[in-house]
This record gives C-alpha cells, sequence and structure tokens, in this order.
C-alpha cells in the first residue's frame, strides 16, 4: 500500500474515531442549514381534501416550519393567505373539529391575548402519517 492511501486511510479513521466520540457523548450534530420550505410548498407536499385537513396541516406547518409552540386564530389565517389558499368559511369550526378528533388542543397560555392551540402527538402522525402524498 502507498504511503499516500495509508495516510488517508489514518485520516478517515481519525475523523471516524472523533464522530463517535461526540455520537457516544450524547451531543446532538449540528442541523444542515437548508432552504426552508414555504407553506404552499408543504401544502403540495400532502393530499388535503377538506378544510379541516388544511387547517390540520397548515397549523402542523406552523409548528414545524415557524417553529410556533402555539397558534390563534390569526397565525392561522395569515399561514393560508401565504399559501395561496382560500381561507376556511370556518376557522373555529375546522379547528373545533380537530380538537373533536384529538388532533389538536387548546394551549395553556393565550396567545396575543387570543385563544390559541397546538398540535397533539396524534395530530402530527395524523399529518406526517396520512396526509402525506
Amino acid at each position: 500500500m502507498s504511503d499516500s492511501l495509508q495516510q488517508q486511510i489514518s485520516n478517515l479513521e481519525a475523523r471516524v474515531q472523533k464522530l463517535e466520540l461526540v455520537l457516544s457523548s450524547g451531543t446532538t450534530l449540528p442541523k444542515s442549514k437548508s432552504k426552508k420550505i414555504s407553506a404552499k410548498e408543504f401544502m403540495l407536499t400532502k393530499v388535503l381534501k377538506a378544510d379541516v385537513q388544511r387547517v390540520l396541516a397548515l397549523c402542523y406547518y406552523l409548528e414545524q416550519n415557524e417553529e410556533m409552540k402555539s397558534f390563534n386564530i390569526q397565525d392561522i389565517e395569515t399561514v393560508f393567505r401565504l399559501a395561496k389558499v382560500k381561507l376556511p368559511s370556518n376557522i373555529n369550526d375546522a379547528v373545533n373539529k380537530n380538537i373533536g378528533k384529538g388532533f389538536m388542543q387548546e394551549a395553556n397560555e393565550r396567545k396575543d391575548g387570543k385563544k390559541a392551540w397546538e398540535l397533539t402527538m396524534t395530530g402530527e402522525s395524523f399529518v406526517e402519517t396520512e396526509l402525506s402524498k
């Protein structure tokens, strides 16, 4: 084996050892900085048949992509406009139906003086599995 090849193997082994140390210490690796998906692009990755599903999907988008811990009616209206999707005739009704299905729940604290909601684990799972194309 040539010295150059042996040196490359030694360098790779050293890098692997460092990575193994980082992973075994419980430290997480930094997230890659990829471009954030828009609300409209997110909607195109889902199969959404009704306003109730659209509200749920866009609330999921707010939590996962906009890192909102909770959202109110204003946030939901804003994300619908950003996605360029027609606003549901009654957003509160769609939210209440999602609550009834166990997909959403009322947040502990109000947001901007208004009632706020958050997704449940069941709601997150439903968006990730059942609504995906």
